[in-house]
């Protein structure tokens, strides 16, 4: 039986095998840190590879980079051994809910959640931290001193001499802000469905070096538009010298071919109806294999190139001027697209899903979708005073981006949930749609300042604030909303916490040499801990459905219907195995030192050969 790994896949030997296999000669071999060979990729070989003329040396080329860009990119791509620790008390319906909240660091989060809903999320939505030159949270061990920055980012000629002075407003906290939101976007479009969009909101201070590292990471082509969001009549005073009306939200897609990329709601189609008012009176129209699809009235002589003749059901006929010829006509009868009404003036019906130049949505956001002030209103209705969360977007807002971006079961996913708007979004447009969105809320358990309203409220942290916002805002929606019987307003609260397994585990070499029955899973964690790592690495998704049984007097823990079964116990007989295999798990996973003896441990393969021979065994 095999090991779990225990820790996320390593995207660096996945990227090497993939350009191996395009271009095996770029292959080559090096010594890694533990004086082991190991397979590389010989950039130089892949350089020639990619280009028509002979390479030789550096070449100016096109490119935005920053100082620590390139750790930027490793940290992207480098495994976590970190796991997910399931918190039931702090969760609402646990066993019945499809929606997530994570605390932690969203880097490692998404880095495990890229085990469990890679190409699945359709949407995300995130309000990152805005640059305003403090010192972010998110520092990723990127800290760097002022002479160091200064250092690095080459802002000394041959010299010694210092070519920018004023280097604290001149760039090192737009490397800080980079270098925070690289890897995470980078990790973040990989989770994208083929079908997949981002918003992102930003304001003017890193817009244009949003934008930049988007492109890079999406695809210039991926870029859809930006939106122009009128935050308020009263502005902010984001600057010292304007006031600030409006903020952009960037808008991508992970593949532009790829179909359903967004959605027209009913503003968007206003001028597109579902059926005719009246009866149509022209002759021939037998069948309509359009009927119930969104459509308009296109009047026929919008320019008078042609005339035409158009019988009738009363068998007289019409004479119009057309922007059409006969031949046009006469095939649009006969599919029903030609409609005249009691008036006797003939129309075409332009269908929406044939319109090439046909309504889209506007990439301008009026206050009718919600203001800085309406978010900050929802929050006092929540929490009785404004003042518990600074700048929250108004739940409007994203219910606009959702009906744009999503269907009515997509993944939607926010890793910086703040105060938890995304959930509350996603969960009003399920009452008034009947959806069934589900969402996923990451958060760094963030403390909140003493003096603030929050702190004195009894919220310590930014995610006791957004949990909390998500009970008070599902408990409301329910009342409004008595119809939406099944309206999943719960959520697994998932907190992000170092592996389960003792450091001992990662040294297979001493490992050999210590005994073989001591414990190596730390005495702090439960079976449901082991259960959520097991489902990480075996990439089922964390809102599965998780019931707890007893086979024998073991605790056996049954996720997806017997997609993955697993027994942490102790002392595990030939009995419950048997039970086990009976049921055909997908996977079966148990504890290294579970089996009661060595007799059962000899049996353990036989018994499944026997009644289970295709289920997969991993132990931990």
């Amino acid at each position: 039986m095999e090991k779990l790994n225990m820790q996320t896949t390593n995207i660096v030997d996945e990227n090497i095998k993939k350009i191996g296999e395009l271009f095996p000669n770029c292959l080559t071999e090096r010594l890694n840190d533990e004086g082991k060979p190991e397979i590389a990729i010989d950039f130089d070989q892949l350089r020639q590879e990619l280009s028509k003329d002979i390479v030789e040396g550096p070449e100016e080329r096109y490119q935005f980079t920053w100082p620590d860009k390139r750790n930027a990119i490793r940290l992207a791509n480098a495994p976590t051994t970190d796991t997910l620790r399931p918190y039931r008390e702090e969760s609402v319906d646990f066993d019945n809910t499809h929606n997530l909240y994570i605390e932690g660091d969203n880097l490692e989060v998404l880095k495990l959640l890229r085990e469990n809903y890679l190409g699945k999320v359709k949407m995300i939505y995130i309000d990152p931290p805005y640059n305003t030159g403090n010192d972010f949270v998110y520092n990723d061990n990127f800290d760097q001193d002022k002479q160091e920055y200064v250092h690095n980012s080459g802002q000394y000629d041959e010299d010694g001499n210092q070519l920018v002075t004023n280097t604290e407003s001149n760039g090192r906290f737009h490397t800080d802000w980079l270098n925070m939101m690289y890897p995470r976007l980078k990790v973040a479009k990989e989770l994208l469905s083929e079908n997949g969009v981002i918003f992102i909101s930003i304001n003017d201070c890193e817009a244009h070096n949003l934008k930049k590292i988007c492109d890079e990471i999406m695809g210039e082509k991926q870029f859809i538009t930006s939106f122009v969001w009128e935050k308020g009549k009263e502005g902010g005073n984001d600057s010292s010298i304007m006031r600030s009306h409006y903020e952009s939200i960037l808008f991508y897609c992970k593949n532009s071919m790829a179909n359903h990329i967004i959605n027209l709601d009913e503003k968007d189609t206003s001028r597109h109806i579902v059926k005719d008012k009246e009866p149509n009176l022209v002759k021939g129209i037998e069948s309509f294999p359009n009927e119930g699809e969104l459509f308009q009235l296109v009047n026929l002589s919008k320019q008078k190139d042609y005339n035409v003749k158009i019988p009738l059901i009363d068998g007289s006929e019409i004479e119009w001027p057309s922007y059409a010829p006969q031949t046009s006509i006469d095939k649009w009868i006969k599919i029903g697209k030609v409609f005249v009404g009691a008036k006797k003036v003939p129309y075409v019906k332009s269908y929406l899903k044939d319109e090439l130049n046909g309504q889209k949505p506007s990439n301008i956001i009026g206050q009718e979708y919600g203001t800085t002030k309406a978010g900050s209103i929802e929050i006092r209705d929540f929490f009785g005073s404004r003042e518990i969360f600074s700048y929250p977007k108004p739940s409007v807002l994203i219910k606009r981006f959702l009906s744009i971006g999503s269907h009515s079961d997509s993944i939607i996913l926010d890793f910086f949930s703040g105060s938890a708007t995304s959930a509350h979004s996603v969960m009003q447009l399920n009452a008034e749609d009947g959806g069934n969105r589900k969402f996923i809320m990451v958060q760094l358990p963030e403390a909140t300042d003493e003096k603030s309203e929050a702190y004195k409220a009894g919220y310590k942290t930014v995610c006791e604030l957004g949990k909390e916002r998500i009970r008070r805002a599902g408990k409301k929606i329910k009342e409004e909303h008595p119809e939406a019987k099944d309206l999943d307003t719960g959520f697994r609260v998932l907190k992000l916490d170092s592996s389960n397994m003792q450091d001992v585990y990662y040294t297979p070499a001493d490992f050999n040499d210590r005994d073989l029955f001591e414990e190596n899973i730390k005495p702090d964690r439960t079976e449901e801990d082991l259960l959520f790592q097991a489902m990480i690495e075996l990439g089922i998704e964390l809102s599965a459905k998780i019931e707890k049984t007893e086979i024998a007097g073991k605790t056996v823990w049954n996720v997806s219907d017997g997609y993955l079964m697993a027994c942490f116990d102790e002392k595990v007989n030939e009995t419950t195995i048997t039970e086990i295999a009976k049921q055909q798990p997908y996977y079966f996973v148990m504890c290294d030192k579970s089996l009661a003896n060595d007799n059962v441990a000899d049996n353990f393969e036989q018994i499944f050969d026997h009644y289970s021979k295709d289920t997969i065994r991993r132990i931990l």
